[in-house]
């Protein structure tokens, strides 16, 4: 028995909502939080930004902060796909193919959208768990995906510290991004991944009264 097909919601207005349109309203989003940051981001600029209505923006998001989470949202989406991972046959590989950016202006993008963010939760604590899985939690277990992968093809050890080490990367790059303001750069993730990564990954099992 075939099924009534079910129209899409419509908005208070009766249209239908133009996925495009979403997505440049959050990219806008973005753009703003890394050009003036939280506090100086506004649903209205964002809507001149978008050429959107501000009616319908405020609609779909009554405030900046929701607006902001779901943009949050859009850019992790973008950032990482948990289902098709960097698969480049070494640990090493892999690491570096998931963090170098496709180019130095969307990694200085994003690192100054995730200062906006982290000052959002900074004046709205109650947020903190939704900020810290939209901007760390992806990127972590991502690394715990690679780790767990070399692990089980003997590259490294099976009792390698892989929860601590999934966190040096990320952990470095928040740094960078939230205080210093600048980017990881290729050559700062290359000496990470063989100077520190890859070597705590080994060194952790001789010291199995430290985990």
């Amino acid at each position: 028995m075939l099924m009534p097909e079910i129209d899409p919601p419509l908005s208070p207005r009766g249209r239908k909502r133009d996925p495009d349109r979403d997505i440049a309203i959050l990219e806008a989003t973005i753009d703003l939080l890394a050009e003036v940051g939280y506090d100086g981001l506004s649903t209205a600029k964002v809507a001149d930004r978008a050429l959107a209505g501000k009616g319908t923006m405020y609609r779909r998001w009554p405030t900046k902060t929701d607006l902001v989470l779901d943009a949050v949202a859009h850019m992790k989406a973008q950032q990482i796909d948990l289902e098709a991972l960097p698969d480049t046959g070494s640990l090493r590989g892999d690491l570096l193919a998931l963090f170098q950016p496709s180019d130095s202006a969307q990694l200085d993008r994003t690192s100054r959208a995730m200062a906006g963010v982290v000052s959002m939760i900074s004046q709205m604590p109650g947020l903190a768990e939704t900020g810290d899985y939209s901007i760390f939690a992806p990127w972590i277990a991502a690394n715990t995906i690679l780790m767990e992968r070399a692990a089980k093809r003997g590259e490294i050890p099976a009792a390698a510290d892989i929860a601590l080490a999934a966190q040096i990367i990320p952990s470095m790059a928040a740094y960078r991004a939230l205080i210093l303001r600048v980017a990881i750069e290729k050559d700062l993730l290359v000496r990470l991944v063989d100077q520190i990564v890859l070597p705590a990954l080994h060194e952790s099992t001789a010291h199995p009264s430290r985990r």
